[in-house]
């Protein structure tokens, strides 16, 4: 999967679109981010013992055709492309160049 955790995406779909931020984790199987602040859904926790139930906010997975990464230099959503570079694989920004951190 092109993109990774750590990234600076933007989100091009969805309920949240327009948003940029960092993706948390990666479900490479299901091909779908879980990113920082987006598509935020509420779950009903039972209490347990001296704690008592409440309503947890947390953030649900999207999928990984829904977001774009940002170019660093630009920092405009891109396309990721790869090249070899010293023997190894580095991902690259399609729009500058530039390699991804």
């Amino acid at each position: 999967m092109k993109i990774h955790s750590g990234d600076l995406v933007k989100v091009i779909a969805g309920k949240d679109k327009g948003k940029e931020a960092k993706v948390l984790s990666v479900d490479t199987k299901a091909e779908r981010v879980i990113v920082e602040g987006v598509n935020i859904a509420k779950k009903h926790v039972k209490g347990q013992g001296n704690v008592p139930g409440q309503i947890v906010e947390i953030e649900r997975a999207i999928h990984v055709s829904n977001v774009m990464v940002i170019d660093p230099s630009t920092k405009k959503p891109t396309r990721i492309g790869f090249k070899i570079e010293g023997g190894k694989k580095i991902r690259i920004a399609k729009k500058s160049g530039k390699a991804l951190a």
